[in-house]
């Protein structure tokens, strides 16, 4: 494994060690391409604050911190600075807004709730058919926007039901995405933490669509970076399923949305 995309800081409130820690981690895992993505803070109404994601404050202190670190360290690694962010439909063009004026270079899609976190479960805790089609409509609607890189762990769901049910829904996200070449990750965290995912039937409908697969490490701590254990599994995901496994040296988004919410080049 030479690249991560998914890799969080303390800004997030879940997270532990500097930012510096994660870059030194990465090296010494022979990492060439570190890429940061902390849970991006999201525009509510009311004056809302998620206490799972960074607040609108700390954007400027994480986009100059990882920018300083690049500089330092492009010698030994290449860093990328993103976010991974909800697609939430009420609330996505205000957030976009909030994001543009700073040098970020990618967003990926990281779905934990259905429809939206203010009052409503997230989907790590079950649910059936309809919250999970709730929860795929919502994804492929945030695909479609042309503004992710990639899908992180699509599989998240935790799903209590019928496989003819979950393949019915998780098809249909696999060939929206195949649709849109956006890559879905294989969650390396959901291995480590021995969560539900990944989720064998879900890789096993991708590789039958023919879906990019990428992997991500979903670091909240910088000793994650070399930790090894979890590459085995994803890998044998890989080899059963014959997935199109890449690993992209740049995130290969062709434009980043400007304050109204339309394409601009990077």
């Amino acid at each position: 494994m030479k690249v991560n995309y998914h890799t969080h800081t303390t800004r997030c409130h879940h997270a532990t060690g500097a930012d510096r820690e994660y870059v030194e981690a990465a090296i010494r895992a022979g990492l060439s391409v570190l890429g940061f993505s902390d849970h991006s803070p999201y525009y509510f109404p009311n004056g809302y604050y998620s206490g799972h994601r960074m607040f609108p404050t700390d954007i400027e202190g994480y986009i100059t911190s990882l920018l300083s670190l690049k500089k330092e360290y492009e010698k030994d690694i290449t860093i990328f600075i993103g976010f991974e962010a909800e697609y939430y439909p009420k609330y996505f063009d205000k957030t976009l807004e909030l994001l543009s004026p700073y040098p970020y270079d990618y967003l990926i899609l990281g779905q934990h709730f259905a429809q939206n976190e203010i009052g409503e479960q997230d989907v790590f805790h079950g649910g059936g058919e309809e919250m999970l089609a709730r929860y795929v409509d919502v994804c492929i609607e945030g695909i479609g926007r042309g503004v992710f890189f990639y899908l992180a762990h699509p599989d998240v769901f935790h799903f209590v039901g019928d496989a003819a049910s979950y393949e019915r829904q998780m098809r249909r996200l696999c060939l929206a995405a195949l649709e849109k070449h956006i890559p879905l990750e294989i969650n390396l965290l959901g291995i480590r933490v021995k969560r539900n995912y990944p989720n064998e039937l879900f890789w096993k409908i991708a590789g039958e669509t023919g879906n990019e697969v990428i992997f991500g490490c979903d670091s909240h701590d910088p000793e994650s970076l070399a930790k090894k254990s979890g590459l085995w599994m994803a890998e044998n995901l890989i080899h059963k399923y014959q997935l199109k496994r890449i690993e992209p040296m740049t995130p290969f988004i062709p434009a980043k949305p400007d304050a109204a919410g339309h394409s601009r080049s990077i």
